[in-house]
């Protein structure tokens, strides 16, 4: 009996903007009570944004690709009795055009009007200030986007020239990180204003190497794998990588597990997988070493009280997302495997929130899971150390008996450490590393669940 607004959520405190990567419904479709309507992204997580309420999907504000502002509406739902015209209600070619250029109006209306002037002593004049002899602006940047000009030195005349892909001709976040990105050949091109088209080679470059020549196929990257690559570009940039290697026994876990799997299911209602009985023996080594559970700002080494275990979680796409498990020091094994279980599930489900990707301090990725039987694995800053889980495999191993040594088929794994030279040396490192394979060797395979 009336229209809702399907309003664009706020998905954390440090979130502004969002940008809408696909529609799940057209004008027209109906849709019930938490029905996914359209998936957005922010700089951290990814996720679907459900209907409030069941009816028919009348208005759309926005199109795919767009950068919304936090509590801006994107869409309007009618409820029972109040659909209103679209194509599949029999309504002209021409009221349609109408009907969209007015949404695109209220569309950027609405964000205009969300978006209140930051405090003048935000919006200082370094940030995009006009040289001498230029006018100021009328054109409308979010703080996104001058914060990333302020920091890049980007004067006011060069954002002006940049053509917005945004609503409006808005200058978004991925065309300033786009003209970055190309600003040295740009400003190259500026300085010759008489060059003439150059014939393309048949052998593109890339820097300074040649690239093989021959047939390729091009594929874009999508927006999280441009991020992870970002991500580990800086983290091998800012971090001395060393990384050392350690094989560990594991037979007893993995009997055990065998053993306990089944009547773990049942206690718990949930699946008993190693992840969480790899945590448990890296929160104990952390608790042994409590100066690898940090990171450094400038000169100054932040040791954490809390161990926030992040989880590398491979996802259907291909690409990586860490959600993390906080306070893993407070869980036991069944709130270990409950943590482990829900994140993994909801990450492969595109369900994470922000929240679930924050404020690590320890990573665990399990290259095992590739049929990998070690890996270096690259820091997850602004942590200082990543630990790498390699495939368990039935090998030969010497055994020391109180009758003497003994070759035995064991259950054995590697394990990897890469970690931040600049504040964990070798002696740290290496100590750690083996105190989790003391644990996991150790592990008592007569303890219950």
């Amino acid at each position: 009996m009336g229209q809702v607004e399907l309003i664009m959520p706020k998905m954390g405190e440090s979130i502004i903007e969002a940008t809408i990567i696909k529609w799940h419904k057209s004008v027209g479709d109906t849709i019930e009570v938490d029905e996914t309507v359209l998936e957005i992204a922010t700089d951290k997580v990814d996720s679907e944004i459900p209907s409030p309420v069941a009816g028919t999907l009348v208005k759309v504000f926005f199109k795919e690709d767009d950068v919304v502002p936090v509590g801006t509406a994107i869409a309007m739902i009618a409820t029972e009795g109040q659909v209103a015209d679209s194509p599949m209600t029999g309504s002209s070619q021409e009221d349609t055009t109408v009907q969209s250029q007015d949404a695109e109006e209220a569309s950027i209306k609405i964000a205009e009007s969300f978006l209140e002037p930051l405090p003048a002593q935000a919006v200082a004049v370094e940030m995009i200030a006009p040289n001498a002899g230029e006018k100021k602006s009328d054109k409308f940047y979010s703080p996104l986007v001058r914060n990333i000009a302020k920091e890049e030195g980007l004067s006011l005349s060069e954002l002006d020239k940049l053509d917005g892909s945004g609503l409006g001709g808005r200058v978004t976040k991925t065309d300033i990180l786009s003209y970055l990105k190309d600003r040295g050949s740009v400003q190259n091109a500026s300085t010759n204003p008489i060059a003439t088209p150059t014939t393309v080679s048949q052998k593109p470059t890339l820097g300074n190497y040649s690239m093989p020549s021959g047939e390729f196929e091009i594929i874009e990257m999508d927006r999280m794998r441009k991020m992870i690559a970002e991500h580990m570009v800086t983290s091998k940039s800012v971090s001395p990588h060393v990384t050392s290697f350690v094989e560990a026994d594991v037979t007893n876990i993995v009997a055990w597990r065998e053993k306990m799997k089944d009547g773990y299911a049942k206690q718990y209602n949930e699946k008993l997988t190693f992840t969480p009985l790899f945590i448990e023996a890296v929160v104990k080594a952390l608790k042994d070493f409590p100066k690898v559970n940090c990171s450094v700002q400038g000169d100054r080494i932040h040791i954490y009280k809390n161990f926030n275990i992040g989880m590398a979680t491979a996802l259907p796409s291909g690409n990586l997302i860490v959600p993390v498990i906080k306070k893993a020091e407070l869980l036991n094994l069944a709130g270990l495997t409950q943590q482990v279980n829900d994140l993994a599930n909801r990450a492969r489900n595109n369900k994470l929130k922000p929240e679930d990707i924050k404020d690590g301090t320890f990573t665990v990725t399990n290259v095992g899971t590739f049929g990998n039987v070690m890996g270096t694995p690259i820091i997850n800053q602004p942590q200082a150390a990543i630990l790498a889980l390699g495939a368990i495999r039935k090998k030969p191993a010497v055994l020391e008996t109180e009758y003497g040594d003994v070759i035995a088929i064991r259950q054995m794994m590697f394990m990897s450490l890469s970690y931040d030279h600049r504040i964990i040396d070798g002696f740290l490192g290496g100590s750690f590393l083996k105190r989790i394979a003391d644990y996991l060797e150790n592990f008592d395979p007569n303890r219950g669940i």
